[in-house]
């Protein structure tokens, strides 16, 4: 017999033909909503974070969100426990969530999987600890995977790599990514706040093409509303 969180896993697995329900709260997203509302890119123990699932959890409600996803790299092993620790009683929404590492326009980028069922085996190599290697590791497969297991796809933190986040954009959106993550904190202050001018940028490349919009804290310290 599934346990509850692994029942919860399965409900939110939606067909490939039904607008998915956590497309309509990133549609919410602005340069407000992180870190007090939304939260989609943080990371526990189970990859590069210092705390554990339930430490950030417990953070979560503390600060009063309304949607979490914990992104550790390769890895879904926090979902249970953060969502035996959230269990019935009040708190954010919690989504399944991964940070996957790929090969876009030849670049090493991270690609965040967003409510996607993790009992399907599309993601299974991508949920083993590391990243692939050999063409699974091209964006187009992992893109392929994710929305396989029914989930969203959106380029993390887009200015951070060699290559210019309008490149970047334009290739994902070209594959078929969902969106991208425009608000992020590219200068790693104490306390997460969105860059200026970078994000406001971001945004406005996602508006025009329609694109779904993502904030998270990327949190591995031991602050959910810091880097």
């Amino acid at each position: 017999m599934k346990a509850d969180w692994e029942l919860e896993l399965s409900s939110q697995s939606q067909p490939i033909n039904r607008p998915h329900p956590l497309a309509e709260v990133l549609r919410q997203v602005d340069r407000q909503s992180c870190p007090s509302r939304f939260n989609f890119h943080c990371h526990t123990t189970f990859s590069d974070g210092s705390l554990g699932p339930e430490a950030l959890v417990s953070q979560a409600v503390e600060l009063g969100l309304e949607h979490l996803a914990i992104t550790d790299h390769h890895s879904i092993a926090a979902y249970g426990p953060a969502s035996q620790f959230l269990g019935t009683g009040p708190g954010p929404k919690l989504w399944t969530g991964v940070e996957i590492s790929c090969l876009l326009e030849g670049c090493l980028v991270h690609v965040l999987g967003l409510g996607f069922d993790p009992l399907h085996p599309s993601l299974t190599p991508y949920l083993q600890g590391s990243a692939v290697v050999g063409t699974a590791l091209q964006a187009r497969a992992v893109l392929a995977a994710i929305h396989g297991a029914s989930g969203l796809a959106l380029l993390a933190h887009p200015a951070r790599y060699r290559l210019p986040f309008a490149t970047l954009l334009e290739a994902a959106a070209q594959l078929g990514f969902d969106g991208a993550e425009a608000w992020y904190d590219y200068q790693m202050q104490p306390s997460w706040q969105p860059t200026p001018h970078v994000c406001e940028a971001i945004a406005t490349d996602l508006h025009k093409r329609g694109l779904l919009m993502s904030c998270g804290t990327d949190t591995h310290g031991l602050a959910l509303d810091g880097r």
